[in-house]
């Protein structure tokens, strides 16, 4: 708490004796401009403490600039949180005129992942699949869908087009692989091979491996994470789509829209919603060795019944406790934020 409070007071001792400028944003790209509320502050480390498994937890608010969190920092296992940077790459493709989402591509069995694909049953049953790019988006952020998701990063330049995106636009520590079946193949200590799309082969193949070997890939994983990411970075970027520095007003409104009907995680972090509050989200969900999953996650913007949003990470890089108690811990931090700008609006505050 008390570096934080230290960093948040020298940024904002030297705004002050920075000169006015009638064209600088209202919240500058970067910077600090308010102190977080002192409730929420502490109830993020109190949540953060109790948890029983390693947590990053950030909290920004998209109006007034401030940011809070625990262990934030630190890089955490995205899973299917970094459909999110393939999506904003696609849009940023369309506002150069590089694509557009109308654009038809056509999903065949070489296209096929692993996990969870429900495109893959239309690839199966017709041996091909024709749709557009706009279609693929929303399967990938509303579904989790990793056949989708890995088509549309394909068609948008791959896997170093998303972290060129990621580069260019600043947007900090958030790493990005190449794509779902190299990057599960890698946690598992495989190579990807096609025959894994089939059935439970991927499974026979992992299963195939030396406990011992799976044990070691797995921890070295957990703690440096090629698909990684800090919370702090994550709300960050979510806070600066929001205000429409990243993409066009009609790109902007479509990805949030899009976002607004994602179906995976009904009660993560939107089981902490009150009535009038809305969630643009994206989960992600990790493998599981034993007792212990590696990355269960949700990020969104949390916006209330008079405009005003904040940006939300909750990213568990390890735990084993029952989903419940990291639903409940979700639930806790949506709850936090929502008492915070109630009591900042007036209302009793009640965590």
């Amino acid at each position: 708490m008390t570096s934080r409070w230290l960093y948040a007071s020298i940024v904002l001792a030297l705004a002050a004796m920075a000169p006015a400028s009638a064209s600088q944003p209202a919240v500058a790209r970067g910077t600090v401009r308010a102190l977080p509320p002192s409730a929420l502050a502490n109830r993020i480390d109190e949540l953060g403490r109790a948890f029983p498994g390693r947590v990053g937890i950030s909290v920004q608010s998209v109006d007034q600039g401030w940011r809070t969190g625990w262990r934030d920092d630190e890089l955490y296992p995205q899973q299917s949180v970094s459909k999110m940077w393939v999506a904003l790459t696609a849009m940023d493709a369309v506002d150069r005129g590089r694509v557009s989402l109308d654009d038809r591509v056509t999903l065949t069995s070489s296209d096929l992942t692993l996990f969870h694909q429900p495109i893959a049953a239309l690839v199966r049953k017709n041996g091909a699949h024709t749709t557009s790019l706009g279609a693929l988006m929303v399967e990938a952020l509303t579904k989790s869908d990793n056949t989708a998701n890995d088509k549309l990063m394909r068609s948008v330049g791959g896997p170093e087009a998303v972290r060129r995106t990621i580069e260019q636009k600043g947007l900090g520590a958030i790493r990005f692989y190449n794509g779902e079946r190299a990057l599960q193949s890698r946690i598992a200590g495989l190579t990807w091979s096609q025959s894994y799309s089939v059935g439970d082969a991927f499974y026979k193949a992992r299963a195939a491996l030396p406990l011992s070997v799976r044990q070691s890939l797995f921890n070295r994983y957990i703690e440096d994470p090629f698909d990684g990411a800090a919370p702090s970075a994550i709300v960050g970027a979510l806070a600066r789509l929001k205000r429409g520095e990243l993409l066009t007003p009609a790109s902007t409104a479509r990805l949030l829209t899009i976002m607004s009907n994602t179906r995976t995680g009904a009660n993560r972090l939107k089981g902490g919603l009150k009535p009038g509050w809305t969630l643009a989200h994206k989960t992600g969900t990790g493998q599981v060795l034993g007792a212990v999953q590696a990355g269960y996650n949700d990020i969104g913007v949390l916006t209330a019944p008079n405009g005003q949003s904040y940006a939300v990470a909750v990213m568990i890089k390890r735990t084993s406790a029952p989903l419940g108690v990291r639903m409940t811990l979700m639930n806790n931090v949506v709850r936090a934020v929502i008492a915070s700008h109630e009591a900042s609006n007036g209302l009793a505050l009640n965590f």
